[in-house]
């Protein structure tokens, strides 16, 4: 009953933010309009460039991790292959 509860607030309050006039826009009009303003982009491009090394570092981690996983899984898996192998 609640989650019908939430999903109408949802539907609402996305209703209102794309229909209802506040003054030239609407509230999703307003926020467009301020994501493609010069200072935003600025920001944007500020944060891609500041964020940049750490993203690559945290791929070069998830990579390096998985690579080290799969590495594991194959020695087990012939281990225990080779262990089934020798017994009779």
């Amino acid at each position: 009953m609640r989650f019908i509860i939430y999903l109408a607030l949802a539907i609402a309050l996305v209703y209102v933010a794309m229909t209802v006039q506040l003054g030239k826009h609407t509230l999703v009009g307003h926020v467009r309009a301020i994501w493609h303003t010069e200072e935003v982009r600025d920001l944007k491009e500020g944060v891609k460039e500041k964020a940049s090394p750490a993203v690559e570092r945290l791929e070069r981690g998830a990579k390096a991790g998985f690579h080290a996983a799969s590495r594991d899984d194959q020695g087990s898996q012939g281990a225990a292959g080779s262990s089934a192998e020798a017994r009779p």
